[in-house]
């Protein structure tokens, strides 16, 4: 068929943009009315042939009304209003942007804001019920290098690790959940201000204490594993070596055939 038939019921391949910075109110324990944030957006579109030259203000519009409080339900519930808007078969929306977390350091006490990388990314397709929700972040924390060998005095050290936890919920998942659910099974977290006895402290667990990549992966797939609420999962570690210019990965992720562990969300 020539490209200027007409044909109203043509679909193009997709369409869409990328990295648009606009202002969001990201989802929040600590906040109700969500966090204040700046997000990249990025959307990609299946739509008709004769919307092309105006899908990206049609986009927008709808976006400047569905902002607040980015998270598991806020998306699943908009993904229609902009399917509806861009007359679309598909429509995929991704908001990155940092989210802080306040600290309290582990001696002195003194609290600190700690930026993450999240990224809350929406699938929807005129064939499928329910959309697909994920939250995706970035958390840095330390882990035991894995040759350092804790029989020699001072031979245990550290190496930065950075866990990408990605999961799919029937509910909202906290970006702190998962800062916390981190910290919990690593070495150590990681802080953006440590006073001297906080750097002493921190120091000496890091020379007593074995927590390698392998073991705070585990421990955090079974975390997971044990929320009733999440139907997928991923996990993947960096692992910068001092001693190296790469890095290494250590990934899992949640099987299909694996069924969801007896215990329930109390449990956690």
């Amino acid at each position: 068929m020539p490209d200027d038939s007409p044909d109203e019921g043509r679909f193009l391949v997709e369409v869409g943009m990328q990295n648009l910075p606009f202002p969001i109110r990201a989802i929040a324990r600590s906040d109700p009315q969500g966090q204040p944030t700046i997000a990249n957006v990025s959307v990609m579109a299946r739509i008709k042939r004769s919307f092309e030259a105006r899908w990206i203000d049609t986009f927008i519009q709808v976006l400047h009304g569905e902002r607040e409080s980015i998270g598991v339900h806020r998306l699943r519930d908009h993904l229609p209003v902009f399917m509806d808007a861009l007359r679309a078969t598909s429509v995929s929306v991704e908001y990155a942007y940092p989210f802080f977390v306040a600290k309290s350091t582990p001696v002195s006490r003194e609290e600190c804001l700690v930026q993450y990388r999240c990224i809350c990314a929406a699938k929807s397709l005129v064939a499928e019920s329910q959309p697909r929700v994920a939250l995706r972040m970035e958390i840095p924390c330390i882990s035991t290098y894995p040759v350092s060998d804790a029989a020699q005095p001072g031979g245990l050290f550290g190496q930065l690790s950075v866990m990408d936890i990605e999961v799919v919920a029937h509910e909202d998942v906290f970006p702190e959940d998962l800062v916390e659910l981190v910290d919990r099974h690593a070495l150590a977290p990681v802080y953006s201000f440590l006073t001297p006895d906080d750097q002493v402290a921190l120091i000496d667990r890091i020379h007593r204490e074995k927590r390698t990549s392998v073991m705070i992966v585990d421990a955090i797939k079974s975390e997971l594993a044990r929320r009733r609420a999440i139907s997928w999962y991923a996990v993947r570690s960096a692992n910068f070596g001092m001693l190296h210019s790469y890095s290494t990965i250590i990934q899992t992720e949640k099987s299909a055939w694996v069924p969801f562990s007896s215990y329930d969300d109390g449990d956690t």
